[in-house]
């Protein structure tokens, strides 16, 4: 009997190709097609063609909502971005497909699992290094790693030939200038004519989520995000799943230009690569929990957080999800998180989201005590000695190092 293995599914032309290839190299393939909120496709469909073409099981597993509660919301409680920009919307589902791919594996008693990630790119690292956290005696088969596999397919054209002469069927569709990758979190853009990065990325991109800021409305548009212990639970009011959470606000952020951007990045293979993205969304998450936080976290706590978050947007591009220091973050920022719930309303005006007002019940801001007027519990004398106190070593320093001015 032969060994099976499972396989990231998507029913494009290159997952296609590897079910026939596999079958070649003498496994028995079972696709797994993750719904993590790709475009609306023909589901059945897709999974007939796995079928069709000879796999011997076809499952769609549906996991929108985990990939938005359980991945995208921690990291929104960090802050994280990738260099300061980028919010990983496509590193943070890779751990949750490998996850769903080895609990498949183990159903089926599969030896391995494939995927069709390049060899250049960050993704095969995410799969990999996710796969092999969870289970340490994982097979991986990358075929783009392999070179017989890359001599036997230089281009799209030898793909092409072989689901000719495999009959199977693919879709004889035109090649965009770039490539794309959607799910419910954001949509990238890469490669074709983006890879010069002296090329506006705008003309070139049909946007999926997102309408440009040139064309949306003249009027600003207001929404309410609720939180509690910073993980988003409402829109105006309304209890919403974490999955109709995200796609509610992007179909909102969508309409008013929100959440593009444009990036050169470092990937984790060493090279640098252009990438476009759009995630309406989440962007309107980021600023309207960052604005909670402002009222209920106190400023050590916020700093520390703030210092560390650089370094989890680093372990999630990278594809170190499941690992001892992530786990170790993961109970600081929970903690860190408890007191972050209240309301923020943003307001949405042609690519820009604005902070209107924010509330909370464990807000730690005292008006009394901010005021620039007197009142409250702050007593202005009291800065002298908080100052003479501070000021002991730049005296000490300046009475043995003097400095012109």
């Amino acid at each position: 009997m032969a060994d099976s293995v499972v396989l990231m599914y998507s029913g494009g032309l290159d997952t296609s190709v590897l079910v026939g290839w596999l079958q070649d190299e003498g496994y028995e393939v079972h696709c797994l097609y993750v719904d993590l909120g790709q475009p609306c496709e023909d589901r059945d469909a897709i999974m007939q063609k796995a079928l069709d073409i000879g796999a011997a099981s076809a499952e769609i597993a549906d996991l929108r909502d985990e990939l938005c509660s359980d991945f995208a919301f921690p990291v929104l409680q960090w802050q994280a971005k990738y260099e300061n920009i980028y919010l990983l919307g496509t590193s943070i589902a890779r751990p949750l497909i490998s996850k769903a791919c080895l609990q498949r594996a183990r159903e089926v008693g599969a030896v391995a699992v494939a995927h069709g990630a390049t060899g250049k790119g960050n993704d095969q690292c995410r799969f990999q290094l996710a796969a092999e956290a969870l289970d340490p005696n994982v097979k991986m088969i990358a075929p783009w790693r392999m070179e017989s596999f890359r001599n036997k397919f230089p281009g799209r054209k030898e793909m092409l030939e072989y689901c000719e002469a495999k009959n199977i069927p693919v879709k004889a569709t035109a090649s965009k200038p770039y490539s794309s990758d959607e799910n419910v979190l954001h949509i990238s853009y890469e490669a074709g004519d983006l890879e010069d990065p002296a090329i506006d990325g705008i003309p070139v991109i049909d946007f999926g989520m997102t309408v440009s800021p040139q064309e949306a409305p003249d009027k600003e548009e207001t929404v309410v995000i609720g939180f509690e212990s910073g993980k988003p639970v409402s829109i105006d009011g309304k209890q919403l799943s974490a999955c109709d959470i995200v796609t509610t606000l992007n179909e909102i952020g969508g309409r008013n230009g929100v959440g593009r951007i444009d990036i050169v990045e470092n990937r984790f293979v060493g090279m640098k690569s252009r990438g476009v993205y759009e995630a309406p969304g989440m962007t309107c998450l980021y600023a309207a929990h960052l604005a909670l936080e402002q009222l209920t976290l106190d400023r050590d706590l916020t700093h520390l957080r703030d210092r560390l978050s650089p370094e989890v947007a680093e372990m999630v591009y990278y594809g170190f999800w499941y690992c001892a220091k992530m786990d170790a973050l993961m109970a600081f920022i929970n903690e860190c998180q408890q007191p972050v719930t209240g309301e923020v309303t943003l307001g949405l005006y042609k690519g820009n989201a604005r902070v209107i007002s924010r509330t909370s019940p464990n807000s730690l801001y005292d008006e009394a005590i901010a005021s620039m007027e007197s009142g409250g519990d702050y007593n202005q004398t009291d800065a002298e000695g908080f100052l003479r106190i501070l000021g002991v070593p730049l005296r000490v320093q300046g009475g043995v190092r003097p400095r012109s001015y």
